[in-house]
């Protein structure tokens, strides 16, 4: 998920101190599992008994708690409140928070308990490490459906060759295209591997040439440029990740020097002024 540099953003400095102090986020991420806790422990509690209606008041509290640091953080973006939206977590934030407060959403108890463990999922934000994962994943996934164009083709051209080869003795695994190629990507992971190979084997001699050479390209070959894949996005993840730290902390380093500089022009504005009621005595 994309997060737009907060350090070129104009934003209300005492407000955003609050709202990206680490004791603040550390207290948000504690209502979060917090919230986790009670989630989980309505599956054990009758919805008929007291101590039901006692979990949905502390989720009601954990939401009023939620909605306030929504609102702290929209405000912190002073007469701009649009740039709160060049943050896609802010936004994340914004449809599971917001969501709740429409009338025709709360009517409905599924989508308010979806509501609330989407909350979980902003746990997220906090954590740098898990932040470098989703994007990881959001920048792998364009290379990762080429490679799934790529498993498909060669489940077709195996199941095809399975059709033929064994569909007649052995219909179930290999009747028509659709069960060879559902056989074939359960072979994916490797299961049942030494039956499908003994059944076939007992109905063909090519059975050997076939699995070893699909297991070789599919399993081991395929599933590895995958991985090299995840690896590389992963790395690009975590370079951009060091960058955005690199510019927040040069935006704090240019925030620091802008409050030096105006303190300076305040000590000469007073010098200037002492001159002047010296020089009037």
């Amino acid at each position: 998920m994309s997060t737009t540099p907060q350090a070129n953003i104009p934003r209300v400095r005492s407000l955003e101190r609050i709202v990206d102090a680490q004791w603040f986020q550390m207290f948000i991420s504690g209502v979060i599992v917090l919230n986790a806790i009670v989630l989980g422990a309505e599956t054990y509690v009758d919805p008929a008994s007291p101590g039901f209606t006692v979990l949905m008041r502390l989720n009601d509290a954990f939401y009023l708690v939620f909605l306030a640091e929504l609102i702290l953080r929209l405000l912190s973006y002073g007469k701009r409140p649009w740039n709160f939206f060049r943050s896609g977590w802010n936004i994340f934030d914004f449809i599971v928070i917001g969501a709740a407060l429409v009338p025709a959403l709360r009517a409905q108890a599924e989508v308010l308990r979806l509501l609330r463990l989407a909350r979980i999922v902003r746990l997220l934000r906090f954590l740098p490490d898990a932040r470098v994962l989703i994007a990881t994943m959001g920048k792998a996934l364009p290379s990762v459906f080429s490679m799934v164009v790529l498993v498909i083709l060669i489940l077709f051209i195996y199941g095809m060759i399975g059709v033929v080869v064994f569909g007649e003795a052995l219909p179930t695994e290999w009747g028509n295209i659709g069960s060879a190629m559902m056989t074939l990507f359960i072979l994916l992971t490797l299961e049942n591997f030494p039956t499908y190979l003994d059944q076939a084997q007992a109905v063909s001699p090519l059975a050997s040439v076939f699995f070893l050479s699909y297991v070789l390209i599919a399993a081991f070959v395929v599933l590895n440029l995958v991985l090299g894949i995840v690896i590389g996005a992963m790395e690009e993840a975590r370079e951009e990740e060091r960058d955005r730290l690199r510019k927040e902390e040069k935006g704090e380093h240019v925030t620091v020097i802008e409050m030096l500089e105006e303190m300076r022009k305040q000590l000469v504005e007073v010098e200037r002024e002492v001159r002047d009621l010296g020089r009037e005595r």
